[in-house]
């Protein structure tokens, strides 16, 4: 984490290939997509995260002289080429969706203009950074809904695949909803909030529990949760944790930020019972705090139990979102400049339908539902393409053309979702705050139905392709079936 750039954080042949176009003078500028094809966890959508540490890759992107060594150690680059990287740098356009915004399959996250060498280089590490990036971000935003409104509490450093993923990690999982992070660098790298109570080896080292909360209630009095599943939960550990609160109430200490967290057990029975001692104690707003391998689904399940817990703290499921640890972006090439400036569509075929690409150089709209803000689709056109939305505008599933949508002129809106980050190598973008990026992300979750939110089944975000660019798209299939039957 403390290398001064990632220049190479990159596959192999990314470097091969670089050398491959020097060497045949390939400057042409080109166009590549980096976009996903499945929602995590079969959800209803995703959120995009990582461009941060994006624009810090691209803006310190240069080979010092210990990469120069070490390529050359390789023997398999010649030196003209290893020159040429010695004054490296990177010239071209770079256009992305916002992080904290929420995306769909097929749409391009990411858009790279720059010449070929440069846009083959970084693919590797964009992809690296907003995989991982994305992907918990989008964990965080489903565990931070099924808690519907509770606190959620990220606390996974000590299972993250290394500190980079636990500090990224945690950073994204704020972005996506959670209310802060155990991970002390996080906080200090990025200004998210730092929570934390106590482990069981803090009670264990005491000669007794009560002696064990009393003594970090004397030290932290307005952040004072007690851990109470070290020896029995409702026989020791909560009179212990309710003896305290009434000794510092009678101190005429004020209770603040105060409450109990559970570890183990019967997580949806012992907080009913922990709810009712604290009330009959007098302690109504005491937090019911929980953790012990939570995820949404678990959490979802306790609320439908009626769990009387008020506070989540989600480690190891979310930091390495367990049971879908890859996002799945990639990186595609879609145009090649010509000489008269055009870019020429590319597309890349596949016997999967849903794996062929869409060609072009190209931006997204997102439609809204006029009168209640809600997502409607998202429509991936040509570059330049503008809408009126006074007319009334058809869409129609580019798999399955025969489902249509016929939007009437006034009843919808629309927004450009690409924004320019570098302009000719230099950056244009300034990046919000982590927590701005947190309540813009909330708002645009707000623009979902409450349908592609559910995790089993949600409805699905259609990502349409505008007539121009469907017609470009197919006829480029037509020319490649062509050329096929004539080889």
């Amino acid at each position: 984490m403390n290398m001064d750039h990632l220049t190479l954080l990159t596959d192999l042949y990314e470097l091969t290939m670089m050398q491959g176009y020097f060497k045949t003078q390939n400057q042409e500028n080109v166009v590549f997509d980096a976009f996903y094809r499945t929602n995590p966890d079969n959800g209803g959508y995703a959120v995009c995260a990582g461009l941060a540490q994006i624009i810090d890759y691209i803006s310190q992107l240069h080979f010092d002289s210990a990469d120069i060594s070490y390529l050359k150690s390789l023997g398999i680059f010649e030196d003209d080429f290893l020159n040429y990287l010695e004054s490296f740098h990177f010239s071209g356009d770079i256009y992305a969706i916002p992080e904290g915004t929420v995306i769909f399959p097929r749409e391009p996250l990411i858009k790279v203009i720059a010449p070929i060498m440069e846009a083959q280089l970084v693919e590797t590490a964009i992809l690296n950074i907003l995989n991982h990036q994305s992907l918990i971000a989008t964990k965080a935003a489903r565990v931070c809904y099924a808690a519907q409104g509770d606190g959620v509490m990220e606390f996974g450093l000590r299972r993250a695949q290394g500190p980079d993923a636990g500090v990224y990690g945690a950073r994204a999982a704020v972005i996506g909803g959670c209310c802060g992070t155990s991970n002390v660098l996080c906080g200090k790298l990025f200004d998210v909030p730092v929570k934390g109570t106590h482990a069981h080896s803090w009670i264990m080292s005491f000669p007794d529990e009560y002696t064990a909360f009393k003594t970090y209630a004397q030290y932290y009095p307005s952040a004072c949760t007690l851990l109470v599943d070290t020896y029995d939960t409702l026989k020791s550990g909560i009179p212990n944790a309710i003896r305290v609160f009434q000794e510092l109430r009678a101190q005429g200490i004020s209770l603040t930020n105060y409450g109990i967290r559970m570890d183990s057990g019967d997580l949806a029975y012992l907080s009913k019972q922990a709810r009712k001692m604290l009330d009959e104690a007098g302690f109504t707003d005491a937090v019911i705090s929980a953790s012990n391998d939570l995820d949404e689904y678990l959490i979802e399940n306790l609320k439908a139990q009626g769990a009387a817990i008020t506070s989540w703290g989600v480690g190891t499921n979310l930091i390495t979102s367990k049971n879908c640890p890859a996002f799945g972006g990639v990186y595609k090439l879609a145009a090649i400049q010509n000489a008269d400036g055009e870019f020429e569509p590319k597309i890349k075929l596949s016997e999967n339908t849903e794996k062929v690409t869409n060609p072009g150089n190209k931006t997204i709209y997102r439609i809204y539902e006029k009168n209640s803000g809600k997502i409607k689709a998202d429509l991936i056109c040509l570059e330049g393409e503008t809408f009126d939305c006074d007319k009334d505008l058809r869409i129609f599933d580019p798999l399955e053309t025969w489902k249509y949508t016929n939007l009437k002129g006034g009843s919808y809106t629309m927004r450009k979702l690409l924004v320019p980050i570098f302009e000719q190598g230099h950056c244009v973008y300034h990046s919000p705050s982590v927590m701005e990026i947190q309540k813009y992300c909330t708002q645009e979750k707000n623009t979902l139905w409450n349908e592609t939110k559910r995790f089993a089944n949600p409805h699905k975000v259609y990502v349409d392709l505008s007539d121009q660019l469907f017609e470009m798209k197919r006829n480029v299939l037509r020319e490649l079936s062509a050329e096929s039957h004539l080889l």
